[in-house]
């Protein structure tokens, strides 16, 4: 920069594109790179802009910079504490024998906040908080709960890329050739599809229709927060990522470029059922897309935050701005009515047959893991976030196998409820129906008549107030040395209660026997008959007068 441009931006003084700095105020270079950040955002956040260190403001007087600073950490420092991450431009120069840095940031269409979430735009001289509600109001004033249904007062049609409704329509065609959608010439398609309403006598987006059949750059210039972020971690560092994708594409694009990633880095474990292979894939690209869908239908698009996906050797993370919608947490998440934060989004997607019906993703994200013998999907609700974690190993091949031989031979799919039911039985041997009913996230009844079923199929037993798996699935499963283990185990415990009991009073009935330990009359009669035969209670009197008593309290009369 010459000399003569300086002095013009001097006496022209601060303005939306120019902020002066002071460095001989500044303690370190920590403090000059935080005073540069919030500077350089709120400018990348208008029209782009310069800051000039060495400058002091009122009045305006060049003071100088330290001619040994260290422009590289600068930079780097912003680009740290900035997110996205921000590219800046660093050079210095002399006015009157003193050292001025200018550091510039262009606007490129992206918001920027700072690494602790703070957001600023540029207002004349100054720089100011900008706000969620800031961001939307470009949206129609039309009353709609749902925010992507409203319309984008500042888009034209001239927004639409004509070749992503294109793809759409091709797309529809191979997902349901039954449909008449893709028939339809475009502006009725997205009309049909709600992606175009009239705002007045002017067509215009939906906030659905930008983020589905939108130019990059319009979703960049007019909803610059509906950014996906892919992040890839390796096995020998999972601290720092190796890859990274920034995304702010149609929506279909992002699932599209996603899947792909993900299953670059996805293995696939043969497991030999019969005398079929059957393959499970890491990261299920059908487990994985429906997460991906739930987060793209439930994410609050007025949040500056961005949806981010990481990908670990062992684990995908999922987080999406915004918490859960009211009566919704993670003991409920299965089975609670569906109610999508953006309902056109969620209805387009079923529309394009991406899903089958709306509010089916959790069941059939748990459903498939559980099925391909792997851990639960883990959701974490924070107030302004939701975290989904979906693991790659397989717990339990022989668990895999079991659900595929028992569904192969009922042919028909076992309910999410019974295979949950089963598994939790596998890891845990025993379970009342209380702790069943919690896991499964259904009501006692509705439990019980799950459990019910199992009993009828012989898949598991009730052991007075408890269910495990019958001997037929631990010998599947397990191994009848388990199995005789953990009934041995029931039995000690039934005996020592009885034992207690008789301890402080004379005597015991069958009937009594039954309520304390929760046995059938077939239970009990067991127990009595393995006591007696073991010496340790007697029997007297007969019929209904039968009881039971110790048999050292006799040998003592």
């Amino acid at each position: 920069m010459t000399t003569e441009e300086f002095k013009k931006i001097l006496d022209k003084g601060e303005t939306d594109l120019v902020e002066f700095k002071s460095w001989i105020k500044a303690k370190n270079q920590k403090e000059i790179i935080a005073l540069a950040v919030d500077e350089l955002i709120a400018f990348a956040n208008h029209k782009g802009g310069t800051v000039y260190f060495g400058v002091e403001d009122k009045p305006v007087e060049v003071t100088g910079c330290d001619k040994n600073y260290d422009g590289q950490r600068i930079i780097e420092g912003i680009y740290d504490k900035t997110r996205p991450s921000l590219f800046t431009e660093i050079e210095d120069f002399e006015y009157e024998g003193k050292l001025v840095i200018a550091i510039s940031v262009k606007a490129d269409g992206k918001t920027y906040t700072t690494t602790d979430g703070r957001c600023l735009k540029r207002l004349g001289k100054n720089s100011k908080p900008l706000y969620p509600d800031e961001l939307s109001n470009v949206y129609s004033s039309v009353q709609n709960p749902d925010f992507s249904g409203r319309i984008i007062s500042e888009s034209t049609l001239d927004d639409v890329n004509r070749l992503e409704v294109y793809s759409l329509k091709e797309k529809l065609r191979i997902r349901d050739s039954k449909s008449t959608l893709p028939d339809l010439e475009d502006i009725d398609f997205l009309r049909d599809l709600q992606l175009t309403k009239f705002d007045g006598n002017v067509e215009k987006l939906t906030v659905a229709g930008l983020l589905f059949v939108g130019k990059e750059t319009s979703i960049q210039r007019l909803l610059p927060q509906a950014e996906v972020i892919y992040l890839h971690y390796s096995s020998e560092n999972p601290e720092e990522y190796d890859a990274r994708l920034d995304m702010k594409l149609p929506l279909i694009g992002i699932i599209d470029k996603l899947t792909e990633r993900v299953q670059t880095y996805s293995r696939i474990e043969n497991v030999q059922v019969g005398l079929f292979r059957l393959e499970v894939e890491e990261f299920p690209e059908r487990v994985f897309q429906e997460a991906l869908l739930n987060a793209l239908s439930h994410r609050d698009y007025q949040s500056n935050a961005a949806i981010y996906v990481k990908q670990y050797s062992d684990r995908i993370v999922i987080e999406n701005p915004g918490g859960f919608l009211d009566g919704i947490t993670e003991n409920n998440i299965i089975t609670h009515p569906s109610a999508p934060r953006n309902k056109l989004i969620a209805e387009t997607f079923q529309n394009l047959k991406y899903v089958q019906r709306t509010g089916q993703g959790v069941d059939i994200i748990f459903r498939d893991m559980v099925s391909m013998g792997k851990p639960y999907p883990c959701y974490k609700s924070y107030n302004d976030a939701v975290s989904l974690t979906i693991f790659s190993a397989i717990d339990n091949t022989g668990f895999v196998k079991f659900i595929a031989d028992i569904q192969d031979k009922g042919n028909k799919i076992m309910p999410l409820a019974e295979m949950m039911i089963l598994r939790t039985l596998l890891d845990n041997r025993r379970e009342q129906l209380s702790s069943l009913a919690d896991i499964v996230q259904k009501s006692l009844d509705e439990t019980r008549e799950s459990c019910n079923e199992l009993v009828n199929s012989g898949l598991i037993e009730i052991v007075g107030k408890e269910y495990m798996l019958t001997a037929k699935v631990y010998e599947a499963l397990k191994s009848d040395v388990e199995y005789t283990r953990d009934k041995t185990v029931q039995y000690i415990k039934a005996k020592n209660m009885i034992l207690e009991y008789l301890q402080s009073n004379d005597q015991i009935t069958s009937a009594q026997i039954q309520e304390m330990c929760g046995f059938t009359k077939q239970q009990a009669r067991v127990v009595i008959d393995k006591m007696r035969e073991q010496g340790f209670i007697l029997l007297k009197g007969k019929g209904p007068a039968a009881r039971y008593i110790r048999s050292d309290e006799l040998s003592d009369n």
